[in-house]
This record gives structure tokens, C-alpha cells and sequence, in this order.
């Protein structure tokens, strides 16, 4: 199976094993806030075999997320290309990890990833207008404003982003 390592995260494709963490996360009012509210079992159950289709269908997805020191799932985070709507890589860390650099620290492995095995020529970030803290975490990992569109649902939401060239060449990022 693939993993990705950083320093403090280990990254994989989500398997069966994942989805009571992945409910848990689809059920919580301030982690689903930006992603159209909180989902029942069933909903969350949807959106998981989605991405493990993605994954079959595309050859990239989202990665279930684990703290390395205590094997503990945090979220998912990775490459997402859904029909009619911009490919972008996303993140989606659980509450109790927010404000630890996770979600940045998981985007930096996946745009890694990304650039290096899909050769993703645009790297972009889809975000509610909202959502400050993404926006963050997209201007942290070099991305700029590059417009305002509708996403697959028909909700607009701001595009950060850079290209594969301009992640390349950018400064290191203090940790």
C-alpha cells in the first residue's frame, strides 16, 4: 500500500477500517461547517466509497491521515478531481487537531505526491469564502486568489492556488 510520511503524519489511501473515524468526523457540526453540514452514517458512507471510487477510477483521492505517535486518524487530505469541477488538493483535519500545522503539514505531502506522480501542472485549493483558516493553509503553502467559481454543487468558492512550478521553486517553509 502507499504511504507518505512527514515528520509528525502518515498518510495513506483511506481503507474499510477508516470509516468510523471518517462518520465521526461527517457527523461533527464544526468539521463539516464548510463542507454542507453534518452527515448521518449512511451520508458519511456515501462520500467514503466516493473516494475510494476516485481512487479506482483516477488514481488519487483523498488519504486518511494518522498522527504517527499515536496512530490516531486526524483527517483526510489529498488530490481530488471530480467531473466538472477544478482538481484540487483539500484537506479536512478532525477539531481536536486544529491549530497543530496538520493540515498544512498533510497538503505539503500530497502536493508532493501530487506534482511528483500526477503531474498536475496547477495546484489549487477550493474554499469557502468563510473558511479563514483554509484560506491560511492555502496562502502558507504559496498559494495565491486566482478566482471566485461555482464547485460541483453549484456553491462558489474561491480557487488558491499556484503552478507545479511556482510550488516547486518556493521558499522552505519554517516549521
Amino acid at each position: 500500500m502507499m504511504i507518505i510520511e512527514t515528520s509528525r503524519l502518515v498518510m495513506r489511501p483511506p481503507i474499510e477500517a477508516d470509516f468510523a473515524a471518517w462518520a465521526t468526523f461527517d457527523a461533527d457540526d464544526d468539521a463539516t461547517r464548510f463542507f454542507g453540514g453534518p452527515k448521518n452514517r449512511a451520508a458519511a458512507w456515501d462520500m467514503f466509497a466516493t473516494v475510494a471510487g476516485m481512487w479506482a477510477l483516477r488514481g488519487c483521492g483523498l488519504f486518511s491521515v494518522f498522527e504517527k505517535q499515536s496512530n490516531i486518524w486526524v483527517g483526510r487530505v489529498g488530490p481530488w478531481k471530480p467531473e466538472g469541477a477544478t482538481a484540487e488538493i483539500g484537506w479536512a483535519i478532525l477539531p481536536a487537531y486544529w491549530g497543530r500545522g496538520f493540515a498544512t503539514e498533510a497538503a505539503e505531502g500530497a502536493i508532493k505526491w501530487t506534482v511528483e506522480n500526477l503531474q498536475w501542472p496547477e495546484i489549487c485549493h477550493c474554499i469557502d469564502a468563510g473558511n479563514v483558516a483554509s484560506i491560511a493553509v492555502a496562502q502558507r503553502l504559496g498559494g495565491k486568489w486566482l478566482r471566485s467559481e461555482a464547485d460541483g454543487s453549484g456553491k462558489t468558492v474561491q480557487v488558491y492556488g499556484q503552478t507545479a512550478q511556482q510550488w516547486a521553486q518556493r521558499p522552505a517553509r519554517q516549521t
